[in-house]
């Protein structure tokens, strides 16, 4: 089997890990609503907000009509701004990535990361330092599809100048891994630490590893 040219990478969960309990508290405090009724509305408009059909400033005004609140245009963006400056606050990078991308880029082996997302995702990257080292950013607000929808691997593909068989893609989601090995990526599940029981991360994948030094050693 010929090395691959090109690394396809998840973000959320596979580089990237967040807590989002301070998410759940301040939002609901700051917008007067009670935190089962926000995220309830948060799930529903999830799906728009991953494709870019709306924006997050959308998604909070329409959230907090269907909760009873005025979306007035100054709570609307405080909702905006707190939610950027909650996730810039809580995301940070697994030990093992900085390293294994800066031996990618001294191999010449060309990087892409691939989320589904929302439109802060692209400043949490560039604030970890993820996009400087990667060569694209496949990120389904700014793409128009979310994982594992086959554009967005394309999108990807395209960025780097490589086809499908030049690539390996890792992703904690095992659909996300066979939607990938559909348009014929090599994909690998990997799983950091514990699962639960029935949830995406089950190691269900052809090919499971643990972490980035064993995606690694597939280069």
């Amino acid at each position: 089997m010929a090395h691959p040219d090109a690394c396809l990478l998840d973000a959320y969960d596979t580089i990237v890990h967040t807590d989002f309990s301070a998410h759940r508290n301040e939002l609901p405090k700051l917008a007067g609503i009670s935190a089962d009724a926000m995220f309830r509305e948060f799930r529903r408009l999830a799906p728009a907000l991953s494709v870019g059909e709306i924006s997050i400033a959308e998604a909070y005004a329409e959230i907090l009509q269907a909760c009873g609140v005025e979306p007035r245009p100054e709570l609307v963006r405080a909702m905006t701004d707190k939610s950027r400056e909650l996730l810039l606050l809580s995301g940070r990078l697994y030990d093992d990535v900085l390293p294994f991308l800066r031996t990618l880029k001294s191999r010449g082996i060309k990087i892409a990361i691939v989320s589904n997302c929302d439109e802060n995702t692209r400043d949490l990257l560039v604030e970890l330092g993820v996009a400087a080292l990667a060569d694209a950013l496949a990120l389904s607000n700014e793409v128009g599809a979310a994982k594992p929808a086959p554009q967005i691997y394309q999108y990807a593909l395209d960025e780097l100048g490589v086809g499908p068989g030049a690539a390996l893609f890792a992703d904690n989601n095992a659909t996300y891994c066979a939607g990938a090995a559909a348009l014929g990526i090599r994909a690998v599940q990997i799983v950091r630490g514990a699962w639960v029981e029935g949830g995406a991360d089950v190691p269900t994948g052809p090919v499971v590893i643990r972490s980035l030094k064993e995606f690694e050693a597939m280069f």
